[in-house]
């Protein structure tokens, strides 16, 4: 069962979680198998991402969906994650060129040195006029080294946006996608008052390096077998944790038909009566699941035929 394990260094500046991404990761797998599986190195990569954007979407707690999505000039056009306030996730990605073997993300999506990284977190409940909030990093480093994990570039993210040391260590292949995070706590009350602003300590915790270091030695393959309990242990069996009720991500996808209907209204009566002619019917797939929704000429003409009143119904005879 996936599961994700937040937990608290006891008298120490410092917060962690892990999560384990198991039956909702394979059915997210699944469901993209029916259009069509990504090759490996992409699956990985969407896997990490998964796991790293329920991992910011749970240490945040924003109610609205948090949107990862890196894109570049390489065979990965785009890929995406999504998650909602629950912990519910989908992820996809746009390949447009075949994938070399083993490749890493310079060469999946930063290849040229164009590649970034985008974080949008979109409120559920909008104000009027209220934009989505949306934070935005390269896929190279302050010497515009070229990062080669996605770790890397949330990192090198979460040191900009909120100020904070963060390690991350991810893994993901095709049962697992998995991830553990590391941060230094914030300045909390009164201590932001004073000279040491959280961008003050950055680097400067004797406690969030030791255990950051600790971190930094958790291996692929452990992270990817291990359970959180048995990665706690392993990792932090001298320190003294807080460990919460651990929380359930799923996978599940927004799409509906109804959202596909409202697209094609948007498109107009013209435009979707000329797909009907060419095609028969119009088809339209998500990227996301895997399911397809199809509208024929009588579900065209139902959208752009107004509503009439019914006749009110006439009492029964007795």
């Amino acid at each position: 069962m996936s599961v994700l394990t937040k937990f608290l260094f006891e008298g120490l500046p410092v917060r962690g979680m892990l999560v384990r991404l198991t039956d909702s990761w394979q059915e997210l797998l699944r469901r993209r198998q029916t259009i069509g599986a990504h090759p490996v190195e992409v699956r990985r990569l969407l896997g990490e991402m998964s796991a790293a954007g329920v991992l910011m979407q749970a240490n945040i707690q924003f109610n609205g969906a948090l949107v990862l999505q890196m894109s570049g000039d390489g065979p990965v056009k785009l890929a995406v994650v999504e998650v909602q306030p629950e912990l519910s996730f989908r992820a996809t990605a746009m390949v447009v060129a075949e994938v070399p073997a083993g490749a890493r993300l310079e060469a999946l999506l930063n290849p040229q040195g164009q590649g970034r990284c985008v974080i949008t977190l979109d409120p559920k409940d909008r104000l009027p006029g209220q934009q989505p909030y949306q934070g935005v990093v390269p896929l190279h480093g302050d010497q515009r080294e070229p990062l080669q994990e996605v770790s890397q570039v949330l990192e090198h993210y979460m040191l900009q946006s909120e100020q904070l040391d963060t390690r991350l260590v991810l893994a993901a292949d095709d049962e697992v996608a998995a991830g553990l995070l590391i941060q230094r706590l914030p300045v909390e009350g009164q201590g932001n008052l004073g000279a040491d602003r959280n961008e003050d300590l950055i680097g400067l915790s004797d406690a969030y390096n030791r255990i950051s270091l600790l971190a930094a030695t958790l291996t692929r393959e452990e992270l990817l077998t291990l359970t959180p309990e048995q990665v706690m242990h392993r990792l932090f069996w001298e320190e003294t944790l807080r460990v919460f009720e651990p929380i359930t991500p799923r996978f599940a996808c927004t799409c509906s038909r109804q959202r596909v209907h409202n697209m094609l209204v948007g498109l107009g009566r013209e435009e979707s009566e000329e797909l009907i002619a060419e095609r028969g019917l119009v088809e339209v797939g998500c990227e996301f699941c895997g399911l397809r929704y199809r509208f024929d000429a009588v579900d065209v003409g139902e959208m752009f035929t107004p509503q009439r009143d019914q006749p009110p119904t006439s009492p029964s005879v007795q």
